[in-house]
């Protein structure tokens, strides 16, 4: 077959550009396989973030690209997709069964993060990822109530001292408050608490996780450090609001991440903006363009912005997030579905090592 016709089939794939990963699949290194013989192409493509809703559609677009080739007459196309573990410090020792932990932060409380880190734990798991979440706030643990879990749950132990995590929504959780009552205050010093979350992470039995996420407490003290220091965390990701205040806790937020070396894949600007409900009017109440600033000064990027919903708020009260309810079509967890997928293509790319041998035929 003519060098030409190769050349024009691999143009006709590169034109597919990944909207999470912002590159063509060649870029990605997402190609496992492109044999062209004959008339026919065959061309398996693996991307490395959950694609169970996409696949498909990529396949059939990739598929109608390259028949529409020149003495092109018929291209099998198959899209798969596959998580890779990846940690920031190599010299921590892995937790079991879980492959990458995410922690959502913020600089201030009251920014939404819980709500944030459950609706992207149960956007990850939609769309074909096993993902857990760990409510990483000693004092004030809030993971139970949004996910519609009884005050009165408790963990199974194993061999008395593993606690097997509490299935919800689809989710393996673990937090402080099934530990206690709702009306028992933790009250520890520093070094009690981070040992705490230290348990709660290494002695939870999680079941082959690709992500777990954790949703940490505000600020930047004991939790944070040790966190950082003693947890094979993988990247990290900053809740802010557009209020000035908010937005210069959030830089104390992604300095600290920078200084103990764990990656920022993003900030997620939450109540970035309010839609009335009467008339449709869009306004931003607490101001705009505060998260652009952040990413811009810090390099990162704006993984999603999410508004001042009043169906987030009840949602969340009746202990089934956006994303859990119904099918996850409303406007709003598609914020989040997608805010979601490009956190994990991003943090993807982190892990992106060594370049796949491409299999090339061309007879």
């Amino acid at each position: 077959m003519p060098h030409n016709i190769l050349a024009a089939v691999k143009e006709a794939i590169s034109g597919y550009s990944d909207p999470y990963l912002g590159m063509d699949l060649f870029s990605a290194d997402a190609i496992e396989c492109l044999e062209v013989t004959g008339g026919k192409v065959k061309l398996d493509v693996l991307l490395k973030y959950p694609s169970d809703f996409l696949k498909d559609g990529i396949a059939q677009m990739l598929k109608v690209a390259i028949e529409n080739v020149a003495d092109i007459d018929d291209a099998d196309v198959s899209v798969n997709w596959g998580v890779k573990s990846h940690k920031a410090h190599e010299n921590l020792e892995n937790i079991k069964n879980v492959k990458n932990i995410i922690a959502v932060a913020s600089g201030k409380g009251g920014v939404g993060k819980s709500t944030t880190s459950v609706n992207l734990a149960l956007a990850l798991a939609r769309d074909g990822a096993r993902v857990g979440v760990l409510d990483a706030d000693i004092y004030g643990p809030s993971l139970g109530m949004l996910m519609g879990v009884p005050s009165d749950t408790r963990p199974e132990t194993v061999q008395e001292k593993f606690f097997k995590p509490v299935e919800a929504l689809g989710l393996q959780t673990m937090s402080m408050a099934y530990l206690i009552t709702e009306n028992t205050p933790v009250v520890w010093r520093g070094p009690m608490v981070s040992g705490a979350l230290q348990q709660l992470i290494t002695q939870t039995v999680w079941d082959d996780l690709d992500y777990l996420i954790i949703d940490m407490p505000p600020g930047t003290g004991d939790i944070q450090l040790t966190l950082s220091q003693k947890i094979p965390v993988s990247a990290s990701v900053v809740v802010t609001t557009p209020q000035d205040i908010a937005l210069l806790d959030a830089k104390k937020g992604i300095e600290m991440f920078n200084k103990v070396n764990i990656p920022v894949l993003g900030v997620i600007e939450n109540m970035s903006m309010h839609i009335c409900g009467n008339c449709g009017h869009l306004e931003h109440i607490f101001g705009e363009g505060g998260a652009e600033r952040i990413a811009q000064e810090f390099g990162t990027d704006i993984l999603g912005s999410l508004p001042l919903s009043k169906y987030i708020r009840e949602q969340s009260d009746a202990g089934m997030p956006v994303v859990a309810d119904g099918d996850g079509e409303s406007e709003v967890a598609q914020m989040y579905i997608n805010t979601a997928r490009t956190m994990a293509a991003k943090l993807s790319r982190l892990s992106a090592q060594t370049i796949p041998d491409i299999q090339i035929s061309d007879d």
